[in-house]
């Protein structure tokens, strides 16, 4: 952890609003990015992502400072995903309608520059064909996977904020890809 991020948590613990605010804007697209990730709904991913943040706050005495805050505040982020999926009945993937808009998905209006349009549908297709794929992953699965390899954490990371040894988390790890490697073969290869 950097000295500023360190004095920032120092500030934090004796309630300094502007400290935090920094802190917020510092990680709030990757906690945002993990609650998209885990839960596949903007306006849910944006609720939990202002729970992990004020959760943050309140809960920032029993941080450690010994390890690092982002492992820390992404390990509420992935948890409160996880409790809303236990809550949720039925998962919604990233190429849902997106509430407000006339049956547009995610995918379809997230902007994207200097792409082919044909390189582009052909991608978004794959990233919806992805992410449903992933959604449907049982949660310790999605977690493990969704960490490693949309968030690009390392494997001792992954560990720490799911709180399960590294052991485990390789497996979990193994095991979702395997799991998603097979519903995507399975369906790859059926023509419909």
């Amino acid at each position: 952890m950097d000295q500023t991020e360190k004095r920032l948590i120092k500030k934090v613990k004796k309630r300094d609003h502007q400290a935090f605010a920094l802190l917020v804007e510092r990680y709030k697209n990757s906690v945002f990015a993990i609650c998209l990730r885990m839960v596949g709904q903007v306006q849910e991913a944006e609720d939990l992502s202002q729970e992990a943040f004020i959760r943050a706050y309140n809960h920032i005495d029993q941080y450690d400072q010994e390890r690092k805050f982002s492992t820390w505040l992404f390990r509420i982020a992935t948890n409160l995903s996880i409790d809303f999926l236990r809550r949720r009945k039925n998962t919604v993937s990233l190429d849902a309608s997106v509430p407000g808009t006339e049956d547009l998905t995610l995918n379809a209006i997230l902007p994207d520059e200097g792409e082919h349009p044909e390189e582009r549908i052909l991608r978004k297709e794959t990233e919806a064909f992805v992410q449903h794929e992933i959604d449907k992953l049982p949660e310790k699965y999605r977690s493990a996977v969704v960490l490693k390899y949309i968030e690009d954490l390392s494997l001792k990371e992954i560990s720490e904020i799911m709180e399960i040894p590294v052991g485990t988390v390789k497996t979990r790890i193994h095991r979702g890809r395997e799991m998603l490697r097979k519903n995507m073969t399975v369906k790859g290869g059926k023509q419909t």
